[in-house]
């Protein structure tokens, strides 16, 4: 679920909860808006924990070293980032 899929379901349960005023028998139209309106927030808290876990991810600077021995008291380290 992404961030506009989870803003669409608060916005469409908060409508349900708030404004709709019909009486369908053995449906709490008030009850389901509350149960979108708690999924679009979990599902949006979850879409921000992956963007920021992603993101760590992708702009944390990894670093292979590799050691290159060109003459035995000289030492040369070289970092590939990967």
């Amino acid at each position: 679920m992404g961030i506009g899929t989870s803003i669409f379901l608060i916005a469409l349960g908060a409508i349900l909860r708030y404004a709709v005023n019909a009486d369908i028998s053995g449906l709490e139209i008030s009850t389901i808006g509350l149960i979108l309106m708690i999924a679009g927030i979990i599902g949006l808290i979850i879409s921000l924990l992956y963007m920021t876990i992603w993101s760590r991810s992708r702009t944390s600077p990894v670093a292979h070293e590799r050691t290159v021995v060109r003459d035995p008291h000289e030492r040369t380290v070289v970092r590939d980032r990967y």
